[in-house]
């Protein structure tokens, strides 16, 4: 599967790296299916009865469990010499739960339909912190540090492709189906997206990457965390990027309850009309990704954070001034060009200030503190909406974000970044 010559490939890649850049792609696709899904999740437990705070639950489940096992995981995990087959388990273990969620539903009905679904979810979070740590450390080790913003382009921008396509056909099924049959068979058709994930991502090959061992599992908790903390002092770009994205993302936690029960309770969207807003989000994002390479290229990467993290603030506080789903869907689209540089540049940045040798642990390091904001951000977020309503909880949102972007614009590391040394593929 050759990728649309709009992105001509890399220049200087080797054989392995072809072949990577193929299998990634193609990977994606399958992704792309089961992330169609995963909108209309949060829906299906509304239009269920689920309450607020299980509809938060939801989203706050991934990250206590990776508050708790991302460190432990990313300390396995840098004990691996093939990390590939962890990634490709994790990521079917993940999408497989879409499967199970609709087979339960043929099994339970109302409130323990709901607890029976939280439960699925929240066995799928150990391969889901897994797949989250796993993830940079492939995609970094196929892309080396000179791609990475080549090979991510083509593969969200070819999931985004996919995604929104399915949304839309999932958007029309659901609107023309009786409920909950309509939901089972969208979850269950689409968790088949991944087998296709599964076989292509487990034909990466890196064997020419060396892991380094890492030693600190010998050591007692106590001295495990001192020499954590000494690791962490040492790379303080690391330290700044990831204190600042904290903040930054403790918004966009917030946001992730409060928009579907935003538009199911407050704006009383239609099935067909958040597919509609999905789509249009997804869609835009491809142009984004296209937009946002051709900008690094020119102007480097700290533009596109400060811009995107600009952007992407503002898009919950435009969706709390209005009930009107036609101005959400055009707010949707706008945030989906912020959102695809917002996800180039994190990746790319983290990787940046991650050393090579211990990759799996600073990953982990960095997904845990993601998930401390994520644990409670979704909770709070869900509590404000029910006090104060979903309006007020959207703003809070977006104030958390645009304090992000504030430390981004005015506290930028003056000095360059060293070096990484090329990991090869």
């Amino acid at each position: 599967m050759k990728f649309p010559k709009l992105l001509p490939e890399p220049i200087g890649l080797t054989e392995t790296q072809r072949k990577n850049f193929h299998n990634v792609q193609i990977d994606s696709v399958g992704v792309g299916l089961a992330n169609a899904a995963a909108p209309f999740l949060p829906v299906f437990l509304t239009r269920l009865g689920a309450s607020s705070f299980e509809v938060g639950m939801l989203t706050a489940m991934p990250a206590l469990t990776g508050l708790l096992l991302a460190i432990p995981l990313g300390q396995f995990l840098q004990n691996q010499r093939r990390i590939v087959p962890w990634f490709s388990a994790a990521r079917l273990g993940v999408i497989s739960s879409y499967a199970a969620t609709g087979l339960l539903a043929f099994l339970l009905k109302d409130q323990p339909l709901i607890i029976g679904i939280l439960a699925i979810w929240a066995l799928a979070t150990v391969p889901q912190t897994m797949l989250s740590i796993t993830f940079s450390v492939v995609m970094n080790a196929v892309a080396g540090p000179n791609h990475r913003f080549d090979l991510m382009t083509r593969r969200w921008s070819l999931m985004g492709a996919t995604t929104a396509v399915t949304v839309f056909m999932i958007g029309q099924l659901l609107d023309r189906l009786n409920f909950p049959i309509n939901y089972q068979i969208v979850f269950i058709s689409m968790s088949l997206g991944g087998l296709i994930s599964y076989y292509y991502s487990s034909r990466i090959h890196l064997d020419d990457i060396q892991i380094h061992k890492d030693d600190r599992q010998r050591l007692n908790f106590k001295a495990q965390f001192t020499e954590y903390l000494q690791l962490i002092r040492r790379e303080r770009p690391f330290s700044s990027f990831v204190t600042k994205r904290f903040v930054f993302l403790t918004g966009q936690a917030m946001m992730l309850p409060i928009i579907p029960l935003y538009l199911v309770r407050e704006v009383k969207a239609s099935d067909s009309w958040i597919a509609t807003i999905s789509m249009t989000q997804t869609a835009i994002v491809i142009l984004g990704y296209l937009l946002w390479v051709r900008s690094s290229r020119r102007s480097g990467t700290r533009p596109i954070l400060i811009w995107t993290t600009f952007g992407a603030a503002l898009y919950p506080i435009l969706v709390s001034l209005t009930l009107d789903v036609r101005w959400i869907t055009v707010f949707a689209g706008i945030n989906g060009i912020f959102q695809a540089g917002l996800n180039l540049v994190f990746f790319d940045e983290l990787m940046k200030t991650v050393p090579t040798e211990y990759s799996s642990t600073f990953v982990a390091l960095a997904q845990g503190l993601q998930y401390f904001s994520a644990v409670l951000s979704p909770i709070f977020a869900t509590f404000l909406g029910d006090t104060f309503g979903w309006s007020v909880a959207l703003m809070v949102s977006g104030g958390f974000q645009l304090a992000g972007f504030a430390m981004f614009a005015l506290n930028w590391p003056k000095v360059e970044l060293p070096a990484k040394a090329p990991v090869s593929s």
